[in-house]
């Protein structure tokens, strides 16, 4: 039954997660216990595909009367669905890739909660067992795929980006599926979205019938950034940094689009990593990439690396501007040197073990005030534990942007101070400057108040 733009709905999964154990349903049905309001929050989110808000607050104020619940049937289970987004509905019927990701969600959420008490986290987890939960988490989601191909490549980029960035993203993306290139993303809108469409698009045309459109999410973007309806995988990670490990280790290759303070944060991730001494000798394809009017942005993201982490930083990727058939190229060809690699150390295909990541990339980084006053970012330490706390500060920038709990902090404590070495302080306000100026932290028509200060007294 529809009313007023919601409905009501009893869901069946199609061929994934029909069973459930009564102890799982009963933990994740406590309308008042934390499981379920996790599991409420992205499943809303799934269920407001298209949605042009990046408010997370905002969409769970919208839809406050919103409920989801386990039926557990002879056959199976289902979902009960009250006062949920019409969107996702058509002539009463809902959209088989909604169907698809919302019961991602459950799996996700009981798989990551049920298998490794996530309440309790993983703080005293070693880096060794880290990896592997997230090899487990994708395992689960039949994410990873045994086969002689190399061919999944990460798109990274702003969500909220110019119409023209936009266009560009889908024309690289098409570029890639032409090529026989798979693609994963953030899973969003913008340039999340953009590869997909133009890969879905190339797909056609080269009668691939099986394309992978990988997103990989977690609990507290979702909101802001719902999946796109393209992403035929969907994977829940339970936080940022086991999100950004299972994009180095599943994908071959990645692309940077423009985009703002999240964008920031990934190119810090995957350029500490690379510059860790232990993997100095691993392929790793990397690209910049935006159509011409993007040239400035991309020479402001190059000097302001430079000037904090070096040439050698620099030396890990390269820039190319306005010409997706050489984006692509350049992927295409960058998997024989990781095919050649991965063979002679007999490494995986489907998943990069050999790639070191340093705890301090892996731990979960909740930010407060005193944490991100606290941050090292200074010059006298290795340049990849300097890129470690520069992610830290810019994914405090992403949570107090548009993730609903840092908001919320940031709204009853006011705006975190980043403190440092006074010339890397101005290189980075300058950059942060930038994106406000060019509408990269909030959707265009967005008023930004800034999260944060930067101290440069």
């Amino acid at each position: 039954m529809q009313y007023e733009g919601r409905v009501n709905a009893l869901v069946a999964p199609k061929g994934a997660l029909e069973m459930l154990s009564q102890d799982e349903i009963a933990r994740i049905s406590e309308g008042s216990g934390s499981l379920y309001q996790l599991f409420r929050r992205c499943s809303l989110a799934i269920l407001n595909c298209g949605s042009d808000s990046d408010d997370a607050q905002a969409v769970m104020d919208e839809f406050n009367d919103f409920d989801i619940r386990i039926v557990q049937q002879e056959r199976g289970v289902k979902l009960q669905l009250i006062n949920a987004p019409g969107s996702a509905f058509v002539d009463g019927k809902m959209i088989r890739s909604v169907r698809e990701m919302l019961f991602s969600v459950l799996r996700d959420i009981i798989f990551s909660y049920h298998e490794y008490n996530l309440e309790k986290g993983l703080d005293n987890a070693s880096s060794d067992k880290i990896t592997n939960v997230v090899f487990e988490l994708l395992r689960n989601a039949n994410a990873l795929r045994r086969s002689d191909d190399l061919d999944l490549i990460v798109c990274w980029g702003g969500h909220s980006i110019a119409r023209h960035e936009y266009d560009y993203t889908k024309k690289v993306g098409h570029e890639l599926g032409l090529r026989d290139l798979n693609i994963c993303t953030g899973c969003g809108p913008g340039a999340m979205k953009g590869p997909m469409k133009g890969a879905a698009i190339a797909h056609a045309k080269q009668r691939i019938k099986d394309g992978v459109y990988l997103g990989l999410t977690e609990p507290g973007i979702i909101a802001a950034e719902s999946p796109n309806p393209i992403v035929n995988q969907l994977v829940i990670m339970p936080d940022i940094e086991k999100r950004l490990e299972a994009f180095v280790r599943a994908g071959h290759g990645i692309i940077v689009f423009p985009g703002g303070a999240g964008t920031a944060e990934e190119i810090l991730y995957l350029l500490g990593i690379l510059l860790h001494p232990k993997n100095a000798n691993i392929p790793y394809p990397v690209v910049f990439t935006g159509p011409k009017e993007s040239a400035a942005y991309f020479e402001q993201i190059h000097e302001f690396i430079g000037d904090v982490l070096g040439k050698e930083a620099q030396e890990k990727y390269s820039i190319i501007i306005n010409d997706e058939a050489a984006v692509a190229k350049v992927m295409k060809d960058g998997m024989d040197e990781v095919r050649t690699y991965r063979r002679l150390h007999h490494d995986a295909f489907y998943y990069n073990w050999k790639l070191h990541i340093p705890e301090e990339f892996q731990h979960p980084f909740e930010p407060t005030h005193e944490k991100v006053a606290a941050l090292n970012l200074n010059f006298d330490q290795p340049v990849h534990l300097l890129a470690a706390d520069l992610r830290r500060a810019f994914s405090s920038i992403v949570a107090g942007n548009v993730k609903a709990s840092g908001v919320a902090y940031i709204k009853a404590h006011g705006p975190f101070e980043i403190h440092g070495d006074k010339t890397l302080l101005a290189k980075l306000d300058a950059l942060l400057q930038a994106f406000v100026l060019q509408q990269r932290m909030k959707l265009p028509g967005s008023t930004y108040v800034p999260c944060y200060k930067v101290v440069t007294h």
